[in-house]
């Protein structure tokens, strides 16, 4: 894409950002690409993105794309309370979080849980390789029952499946993909930035360095060997014509509120992407079978939305003037005349 520009008039260039200093051949600098793709082809402005993560290998990622963007590393697990934050203060950014299966699966679960049950518009990207990479290589909480380390070890307990939580939960946009399939994964992502409220896509993403090898199950060739794609993915922008060149009664349409269009062709089955309930009958099979089910799991477009329920104003909260963020000095005082006359407002009090 060098020397082309997009819709904006930007080049591809105006979405990278530092040089990467992870592992070469991390299934996470393959993810950082197609962000940087994606965003280009949507034409998206740069200056008008925040990046959210948390600590580890993956939360270093946002350092390499979109170095324009406003940024902000968390502590470890953090990362959703700070994005409602931001996004409640200015909900006219668009975000996008990057985090880690242990910072999501572990120290930060029940931050995940509650951006799940809010439903803020978030991207979150789960870079999930099974293993604390930053760490030397320890498991996960995504880490599957009988996966080997490199030293030998093998792991006793169960995975936490962060697509059937985020499902579970409410989540509007649940998806899978895997960090070296270019075809899946791009458009998932253009069609996370179009949905209107959380939208999560857990990427595996091979370790390189500590879960590459023979016994661990989200090396690149336990992925390639046990992957099952539920359908082929094409994503039509509001702004292009709406052709597909898929056969008549194969594919599936999906309408995203902003005119964009997902289309899903069909491979082994009839997959259903708005039933939440057959989404997690294909999870649980797939698990049993020991199959890896990639593709877009689930989308509700009309799932409630926090900020719209909280009822914030139209303008950004951070750019408003401080007379219309606090009350007059009259109110103050017509509160503090209620407790002179020994009757506090309704609601005052400890608790």
């Amino acid at each position: 894409m060098a020397g082309k520009v997009n819709i904006i008039g930007l080049e591809s260039t105006a979405y990278r950002g530092a040089k990467t200093t992870l592992c070469a051949g991390c299934g996470h600098n393959a993810i950082t690409e197609r962000i940087i793709d994606s965003f280009f082809e949507l034409g998206v402005d740069p200056t008008q993105v925040i990046k959210f993560s948390g600590i580890g290998c993956s939360s270093k990622s946002p350092a390499y794309f979109l170095g324009g963007a406003h940024g902000f590393n968390a502590v470890h697990g953090r990362m959703p309370s700070v994005g409602t934050g931001a996004m409640l203060a200015n909900h006219k950014l668009i975000a996008i979080g990057v985090s880690g299966d242990g910072d999501t699966g572990a120290i930060g679960i029940g931050q995940f849980v509650h951006l799940m049950r809010r439903n803020l518009p978030v991207i979150y990207i789960i870079e999930d390789n099974g293993c604390y990479g930053l760490t030397k290589g320890q498991f996960s909480p995504t880490a599957d029952l009988g996966s080997k380390l490199k030293t030998g070890v093998i792991n006793d307990l169960p995975p936490i499946d962060m697509c059937a939580l985020a499902i579970e939960l409410g989540c509007g946009f649940v998806a899978r993909s895997f960090s070296g399939d270019q075809k899946q994964l791009r458009p998932l992502l253009k069609a996370a930035f179009a949905h209107p409220g959380t939208a999560v896509i857990d990427v595996i993403s091979p370790c390189v360095t500590f879960a590459d090898h023979e016994g661990s199950t989200k090396s690149y060739a336990a992925v390639k060997e046990h992957d099952a794609p539920l359908h082929d993915i094409d994503y039509v922008p509001y702004f292009e014509d709406i052709t597909v060149e898929y056969e008549p009664g194969t594919t599936r349409e999906v309408a995203m509120p902003d005119g964009s269009r997902v289309f899903l062709k069909k491979l082994a089955s009839d997959y259903d992407p708005t039933n939440a309930t057959g989404a997690m009958t294909v999870l649980h099979e797939a698990r049993a079978e020991l199959k890896l089910v990639t593709g877009l799991l689930y989308v509700n477009t009309e799932a409630h939305r926090f900020d719209d329920e909280v009822g914030i104003v139209e303008e950004p909260l951070a750019s408003l003037p401080l007379e219309r963020c606090r009350p007059a000095k009259s109110v103050l005082d017509g509160i503090m005349r209620t407790y002179q006359e020994g009757s506090a407002p309704v609601g005052a009090g400890g608790g």
